[in-house]
């Protein structure tokens, strides 16, 4: 065996319980066999029967808790998918894209258009392009059906469309019936056969299949939720199955019905929605795991402005005399935890400013070095990212920034400061002190996170070092600090650094490894925090194409990148699980979000209901969530949402007395907020 299988469940070791029987939405349904749910939240059934016509397959719709006809004059309607504006459904041997608005009806891929007669087309799903897969349950095969070319000129286009044989049982012989599609990455295709019961995992382009599961037999649908967890049905066996994350067994969510067919996931109502085709019904079913519970009420917060009574940054030009807004860029909230309870704010424009007290009027300019920082809107990666002051800053007076050089552009340093030696709310810039300089090709993930941890060593977060699927490979690369946590001695010197290398260091030791690296396999880390209480790191990293993810610190663990996204595999190269990569305790899908800003564990005595909770945000989508994790369990058991953000968040900052904010840009004052009580 080449690697460790991922998903290895066995349905012999599911805990035992009595699993309910889901809820019946809609009754009276002819032969209903597979449910989608459009981007705008509406549901479509597709129906065998449900007309009176030649051609009596069709689809409806859910509409108040009625089937109402939405298209009819079909042949055998089975598998349906909704991609942006159009349902595309499985027509027994032709492929239809049906426009949600118009309901005008195209053939998207006929009979003739497929490489080999299609003997019986079942379920469809759709990668982020559109791209879509459909299996051929009588015939063996799974197909792809791409668009190619781009528009040539505006109005109405349809794209020439191109239909290939990705596996078949000749080239794949684990496909009997193939039934069930669910894309488990851009580049890997979970396929459930109907006559075997297995779930396998398709490489789409080596065609290797990884087996993850079996006793399925029947299986007929696949779905993930939003935060990554699988729910599979079999139509033989009228059961339903959860799995809340890789390596972990099945685990019966409901049975007891006829035949539980194609599922989908409705996230605005939180539900599974499953045809029964023989009982002609809809049903409802909660996609909570007994064991695997995750408390998601939402919270009785909202977000409030922070130091109400401060309006904007002291010395910071909003573009009044140029006539052009300046937005300012808060992106680091620290404390230099030496007693005075001041709040120290960086700017990523290169700007440190001191908030003296809660109720101060304004701020005091720390240090500025916008002359050495490079920041550009369109490249909004670079900058002044980090902040750190030593753990005994009140004797030694020194903190470490990072920044993007405006001189060499496409290098990050980190450097040592130290206060004015006359005025406590002055930092010396002559005191710079270089202890390090990491060179990479392209502007974005930069990391930049500095932050010191219990153990006193500072710990300096890089990304993978830009462009699109980390094309250096430096997330696996352990010759470069590119895509890792590193960690430094700031007390000491080695013989060639300006910083030491503490002795437990992973990678002290091996080979060509670079002795910084305390962790690796990141691709965009944004941030890094420990935790006051326990100690433990905290990491919100942004995924790429589908999944983002939180991870815990662990010395010298791997995360994955570029081979893993989240709990999924990535690129032609990717694979499942191993022992040898740590997965993350958490991952979003992006239908909820698309790129992750990572807080703190919240500490503070302002609001009880959230200690012990980590805080964390989505930037594109404003969504805040408290999200807790039981270390005894070793899973999270909630992930409670905040209530009308509307902020696009880009970092978050802790005080000394443990209160946590976040901070967004502010084109006319601080961007500054704290969580309020609705």
């Amino acid at each position: 065996m080449n690697r460790v299988l991922s998903w290895l469940l066995l349905l012999g070791t599911a805990p035992a319980f009595a699993a309910p029987n889901p809820e019946v939405v809609v009754s009276g349904l002819v032969n209903p066999e597979s449910v989608a749910v459009a981007s705008d939240g509406r549901v479509f059934l597709s129906v065998i029967g449900e007309f009176d016509k030649a051609g009596d397959g069709g689809i409806v719709e859910i509409v108040d808790g009625k089937a109402v006809p939405f298209v009819s004059e079909l042949n055998d309607p089975k598998g349906l998918v909704a991609f942006q504006r159009w349902l595309f459904v499985a027509d027994q041997t032709r492929v239809l894209r049906i426009d949600l608005t118009s309901k005008k009806v195209d053939v998207w891929a006929d009979a003739k258009d497929f490489p080999a007669p299609p003997k019986f087309l079942n379920d469809l799903v759709a990668d982020e392009t559109g791209t879509l897969y459909v299996s051929d349950t009588h015939g063996a095969a799974v197909f792809k059906i791409a668009t190619k070319g781009l528009p040539k000129k505006k109005g109405p286009y349809t794209p020439e469309r191109v239909t290939t044989l990705v596996a078949d049982g000749n080239t794949s012989p684990f496909l009997k019936k193939p039934n069930g599609l669910l894309m488990d990455s851009k580049d890997h295709l979970l396929v459930l056969d109907f006559e075997s019961g297995e779930l396998n995992r398709l490489n789409l382009t080596t065609k290797k299949a990884e087996k993850v599961a079996d006793g399925f037999k029947g299986g007929d649908g696949l779905i993930f939720d939003t935060f990554g967890r699988l729910y599979v049905t079999s139509w033989g066996q009228g059961k339903v199955w959860g799995i809340p994350r890789p390596g972990v067994a099945p685990i019966l969510l409901a049975e007891g019905m006829k035949s539980a067919a194609d599922l989908a996931f409705d996230a605005r109502n939180n539900r599974l929605l499953i045809p029964d085709m023989k009982a002609g019904t809809l049903n409802s079913l909660s996609p909570q795991m007994p064991g695997w519970e995750v408390d998601q009420t939402p919270l009785k917060l909202t977000a409030g402005p922070a130091f109400p009574n401060l309006k904007k940054w002291t010395g910071w030009d909003y573009g009044e005399d140029v006539g052009k807004v300046i937005a300012a860029r808060p992106l680091v909230l620290t404390h230099a935890n030496d007693g005075t309870g001041r709040t120290f704010v960086a700017l990523q424009q290169g700007l440190i400013h001191i908030i003296p007290k809660a109720d101060s009027a304004k701020s005091e300019l720390f240090l500025d070095i916008q002359k050495q920082v490079l920041y550009k809107d369109n490249e909004n990666e670079q900058g002044l990212l980090g902040l750190a002051f030593h753990p005994k800053y009140k004797s030694n007076g020194e903190f470490f920034v990072f920044y993007t050089d405006k001189n060499k552009k496409l290098e990050n340093v980190v450097s040592r400061f130290r206060v004015s030696k006359t005025d406590p709310n002055k930092a010396d810039p002559a005191s710079e002190e270089e202890l390090l300089r990491v060179s990479h090709k392209y502007w974005n993930h930069d990391g930049g996170t500095l932050a010191f941890g219990p153990d006193g060593h500072l710990y300096i977060v890089l990304g993978d070092g830009g462009s699109g699927g980390d094309p250096d490979d430096h997330g696996q690369a352990l010759n470069t600090l590119l895509g890792k946590i590193l960690r430094i001695d700031v007390d000491t010197k080695g013989a060639k650094t300006a910083y030491g290398i503490p002795k437990d260091n992973p990678f002290i030791s091996t080979k060509d490894a670079r002795p910084e690296i305390y962790a690796y396999g990141f691709r965009n880390p944004w941030r890094l925090s420990f935790d006051r209480k326990t100690g433990q790191g905290w990491i919100g990293d942004v995924g790429q194409n589908l999944y983002e993810e939180i991870d815990l610190l662990a010395k010298g663990a791997n995360y994955g990148w570029r081979r893993r996204e989240a709990l999924h595999p990535f690129a032609p190269d990717g694979h499942g699980a191993t022992k040898a990569m740590t997965d993350p305790i958490w991952e979003y899908h992006h239908d909820l979000g698309k790129s992750i800003t990572g807080g703190f564990v919240y500490r503070g005595k302002a609001f009880p209901e959230l200690e012990g909770h980590y805080l964390y945000a989505d930037y594109v989508t404003s969504k805040v969530f408290a999200l807790k994790y039981d270390p005894a369990k070793k899973r999270v058991v909630a992930n409670r949402p905040f209530q009308d953000i509307s902020q696009a968040i880009l970092s978050f900052g802790e005080a000394e007395d443990g209160e946590v904010y976040w901070m967004t840009t502010s084109p006319n004052g601080t961007g500054l907020f704290q969580p309020r009580r609705k």
